[in-house]
């Protein structure tokens, strides 16, 4: 057996252990936990893309099992996390609609729109330069968030505190209508640029430098407040600012 071709294909499995690992904290309620495994996961889906180049080591089955991990790590752990979340909603309102108990199961719409991006991003050829709808891991990232940003910015130290964003995010049907949005964003056809840099040189990466100058801006001034920010951003940056061939 080729080891070296095997290093993305054993970062893959790391990426799929963390996602599992990030929904048995959803069971425990530890929404925390369980919002940092996802960008753990995060970490080795990087890690394996990046290995698979180094190493010229892609293959068919390393292709197939990033998806699947994907869905997993990028799809099933932050829906499992708004559903906890909406449940908890549920279960201290006064409103008979939301005491049905229906509304958590909007969140599945996670995994399920996670599901259709990722075929789509295997049979989709034009996904080389840039993507195509909004890329899962980014999505994910933008709900893992909200647990961080609602439990633990209170207690951190930041030098602009953005204390709306807590009321923003314990907001239910807020949360609804973002898992909505979010949803139809994973599946659209919007093109969104791709962080993946062929030259640094700065005509054919402005927007990437552009954003990233920015991005470490506000995690420097918003500290954990940043991250949903920085995802909402990268969309209206692709939105107005992105023109691909």
């Amino acid at each position: 057996m080729n080891v070296k071709a095997q290093i993305p294909n054993i970062l893959t499995i790391f990426n799929l252990i963390a996602g599992l690992v990030s929904i048995t904290f959803v069971f425990d309620g530890n929404l925390v936990m369980a919002s940092l495994f996802i960008f753990i996961a995060g970490v080795f889906d990087f890690l394996d893309g990046t290995a698979a180049r180094v190493l010229n080591a892609r293959s068919p089955l390393g292709k197939e099992l990033d998806s699947l991990s994907d869905l997993v790590s990028f799809g099933v752990a932050p829906g499992m996390i708004i559903y906890h979340i909406l449940s908890l909603h549920c279960a201290l309102s006064c409103n008979s609609l939301e005491r049905m108990h229906i509304i958590p199961y909007f969140a599945l719409l996670i995994p399920v729109c996670s599901a259709i991006r990722l075929g789509k991003f295997n049979l989709d050829t034009r996904q080389e330069e840039y993507f195509i709808g909004l890329p899962t891991p980014a999505n994910a990232m933008f709900f893992a968030a909200i647990p961080l940003v609602i439990t633990i910015q209170p207690h951190i130290y930041s030098i602009l505190n953005l204390d709306f964003l807590i009321t923003f995010f314990s907001n239910s049907r807020i949360l609804v209508i973002l898992t909505i949005l979010f949803s139809y964003l994973l599946i659209s056809d919007l093109p969104l640029f791709s962080m993946k840099f062929k030259t640094f040189d700065w005509k054919s990466n402005s927007i990437r430098y552009i954003f990233l100058i920015i991005s470490f801006a506000m995690i420097f001034l918003f500290t954990l407040d940043a991250i949903p920010l920085i995802i909402a951003s990268y969309i209206l940056f692709s939105l107005f600012f992105y023109r691909h061939d």
